[in-house]
């Protein structure tokens, strides 16, 4: 049986995601805000902030980082090679892991799975390999965020370890999976949740949540949010 989300999911536009649990920590997943045309204004300077977690090094995903950890003093925590590079760039203190690692910060527990990308600053610098995070709130009620993928045959793997309950699933299409694939993967991952992500921000990404309904099994359901939308109980709060 799922288990229920106490918590809140606020789709920031693009593969931005910010949870607040039912315990009050916030955590940001891949932030891209100011350069986001989709994130909405009253998240763009975003300071109450607890952990911060990155799939991987593209511009799109980490952009953000250093700028939030400045006005928040957050924890932040994505690939060894990731870290490594971000500490470079100013950011305090990064927690570096690997794929198939669980760390445990501020009360959540995050383990890091395969994806299948690529990964690399602008100027072409190297990142480590791209990564999918299992992230494990309080009570238990577990996400798991695929990143920038294709589907693959071991998320049935991920599915049988971790039994996520709600799955951020690229479907834009071009640069990752679109919604043929993603249905396949919350196949795989044995997932009935979905919240779509990486779509709709630039011209290139086609896949829309329509077209993953018509390809994921009928007892799935998709969470079609805009951005600045949420999921779930508690509200988001002020940024």
């Amino acid at each position: 049986m799922a288990r229920e989300f106490t918590g809140t999911l606020t789709w920031l536009g693009h593969a931005t995601w910010l949870i607040e649990t039912s315990q009050g920590t916030r955590v940001l997943v891949d932030p891209f805000l100011q350069g986001n045309p989709k994130c909405p204004d009253e998240f763009k300077e975003l300071s109450e902030v607890d952990v911060i977690l990155c799939t991987h090094g593209h511009s799109d995903h980490v952009a953000d980082v250093k700028a939030v950890q400045d006005r928040s003093g957050a924890a932040v925590a994505g690939m060894v090679e990731l870290a490594g590079w971000l500490g470079k760039q100013g950011v305090k203190d990064p927690i570096g892991f690997n794929k198939g690692g669980t760390i445990e910060v501020k009360g959540i527990r995050v383990t890091m799975v395969n994806a299948f990308h690529s990964s690399s600053a602008d100027d072409g610098t190297y990142l480590g390999e791209p990564a999918g995070l299992v992230v494990r709130l309080e009570d238990g009620y577990t996400i798991y965020f695929a990143g920038d993928t294709c589907v693959f045959g071991d998320m049935k793997l991920i599915g049988e370890l971790y039994e996520p309950d709600l799955a951020v699933l690229p479907i834009g299409d071009h640069f990752t999976m679109g919604p043929r694939e993603a249905a396949k993967a919350l196949e795989l991952l044995g997932c009935t949740e979905v919240a779509p992500s990486h779509w709709g921000t630039f011209g290139l990404l086609t896949g829309t949540p329509d077209q993953l309904r018509e390809h994921a099994a009928p007892a799935v359901k998709v969470h079609a949010l805009q951005p600045g939308e949420s999921i779930g109980r508690v509200p988001a709060g002020k940024a």
